[in-house]
């Protein structure tokens, strides 16, 4: 058995990051990585990076196969920049294979040839991240058909019918992806109410934008059945008691993800999990194991790269700063759908508001009133901006506009400083642009 200072399992964003900065501090890290394919983690391998740059693709005109090989050639380098970052410093060891734990601080490690070998960890950092949830529907696990989101970026030939299981802000993305590709969608939905976290009027707008788009949707659904038939795949489902079947090329599962925890041995340790498999960590994210901590999507919550950052930011603060900074900080987060237009949101909205009974101003402008929208020639879409009643704070905005992924990020900052709404009102922005919109929109 060898004894390692730092042990972190996982390649994503805070633990690589995580392990940049331990080594700089001259600190032992040994990074534990189940796949060579996945040096850098998600984000940069099968999610956010590969995903835009498919749907940027799509927006271009161009052919899918070309599309995915530019995304491959893409995740190639960034992997490689990755794997060298961390490789090429003299106090740390990438080592590949699978980690599960033998004990509270003892992780042993199976590489590729089946050779083992076992670390007793002074600090362990467990950063797996988070893996598709496949849900019970008969023959959906067996189908040869069936593509996850890491599937369906690597296809190289384009499905001409493609049905899409789950109505949720992955499968939106990938749906109005492969449509502008060319594709025949359907999406397939258990709920009624489409995106029913946001407000009825902007998930209305969404809906008829990508219906217009060439998206199907069917909600309401029960899908019963899916298998595989010569040349193609049928899912079967049912629709206010009518049996449907729906024949397709291939079949993507876009129906969440849950924290990779399954075979990590945790039941060989104190560390506790939740119902859905996530690590219990507190408010710096210790688990509930001494010197062991939990960053990233395998802890539960928002499954975002820019959260695990700032786990990295809370656990570098405990261990080389003041040790004030805590999860609990972390109350104004925005979020983007990249649809077409993107759809992002910070703070509250409408429903959100009335229901925790907060009182509030609305500001609101259609995005055909915006100049820049028309030399876009994107003007769908809509600003939705929450300030307080009795003050000028900002409670929220939701932009479902042309550019909002970069907008939503000027009043998240706006929110975060307590800046009032009317510094936005107020501000000189450059022309044409989309921010000078809140010129207008908060009048």
């Amino acid at each position: 058995m060898e004894k390692v200072k730092n042990l972190i399992i996982g390649f994503g964003k805070g633990g690589k990051t995580l392990a940049k900065t331990l080594a700089a501090k001259g600190e032992e890290v040994v990074v534990v990585e189940r796949s060579d394919q996945m040096y850098g983690g998600t984000c940069i391998n099968i999610a956010c990076l590969p995903s835009k740059r498919l749907i940027i693709e799509s927006t271009k005109g161009t052919e899918f196969s070309h599309a995915v090989a530019g995304k491959n050639e893409m995740t190639a380098f960034l992997r490689d920049k990755n794997y060298h970052m961390l490789a090429d410093e003299d106090s740390v060891t990438v080592l590949d294979g699978e980690a599960r734990f033998v004990s509270d601080h003892v992780v042993e490690v199976t590489k590729a040839d089946g050779q083992k070998v076992q670390f007793e960890g002074e600090r362990i950092f467990i950063n797996t991240g988070a893996e598709p949830v496949v849900l019970p529907i008969k023959g959906l696990k067996e189908s040869k058909n069936v593509l996850d989101s890491t599937k369906a970026m690597d296809e190289t030939k384009l499905p001409k019918e493609l049905v899409i299981l789950g109505a949720g802000y992955i499968g939106l993305e990938f749906a109005g992806m492969f449509a502008r590709y060319g594709s025949k969608v359907t999406v397939l939905d258990l709920h009624t109410d489409f995106i029913p976290r946001e407000d009825t009027d902007v998930s209305e707008l969404v809906f008829k934008d990508m219906t217009k788009a060439g998206v199907n949707f069917e909600l309401g659904v029960n899908v019963k059945e899916v298998k595989d038939v010569s040349d193609h795949v049928e899912v079967v489902y049912e629709k206010e008691g009518v049996e449907v079947t729906l024949k397709a090329d291939k079949i993507l599962a876009a129906t969440g993800r849950k924290p990779r925890t399954a075979k990590l041995g945790l039941e060989n340790t104190a560390i506790k999990v939740d119902e859905r498999g996530a690590i219990v960590v507190d408010d710096q994210l210790h688990t509930t194991v001494p010197n062991v901590w939990a960053l990233g999507d395998v802890k539960g919550g928002l499954q975002f790269t820019y959260i695990s950052l700032d786990d990295f930011r809370i656990i570098k603060d405990e261990l080389f700063g003041t040790g004030k900074r805590r999860v609990s900080d972390r109350v104004v987060v925005p979020y983007s759908v990249f649809i077409e237009p993107p759809l992002s949101k910070v703070g509250l909205n409408e429903k959100e508001a009335k229901a925790k009974g907060i009182e509030y101003r609305l500001f609101k402008l259609p995005v055909a009133a915006i100049p820049k929208a028309r030399v876009l020639q994107e003007t769908q879409g809509i600003f939705k901006i929450l300030v307080a009643k009795d003050s000028d704070a900002i409670l929220g905005a939701t932009i479902y506009a042309a550019e909002s992924h970069e907008l939503i990020n000027l009043l998240a900052l706006a929110m975060k400083a307590e800046l009032p709404y009317t510094l936005l009102r107020d501000q000189i922005y450059t022309h044409p642009t989309m921010s000078e919109a809140l010129n207008d929109v908060l009048k």
